[in-house]
């Protein structure tokens, strides 16, 4: 009986470990982008927990702020735009 079990179990440990790396990245790259955008980190840290993949999508789609590094540097950057 509980060879019959084992696989399954182990497959499910897996995907359930799979999934919280997933969650984590979202929560990650959503506070990255509202730190980035003029936002709070913790806004974005909980958007990201929260809300698992549409949470970095919403700081994709809001608009930054007037000083923000986005405006700035741009997503990744860490020279001055031109322009």
């Amino acid at each position: 009986m509980t060879a019959t079990l084992t696989a399954p179990l182990a497959l499910l440990g897996a995907t359930a470990l799979y999934l919280l790396f997933a969650w984590l990245a979202c929560a990650i790259i959503a506070s990255y982008l509202s730190q980035r955008k003029g936002y709070t980190e913790k806004s974005g840290l909980a958007a990201g927990l929260l809300l698992f993949v549409i949470g970095p999508i919403i700081f994709l789609v809001l608009p930054a702020k007037k000083d923000s590094l986005w405006k700035r540097f741009g997503p990744f950057g860490s020279t001055m735009k031109s322009g």
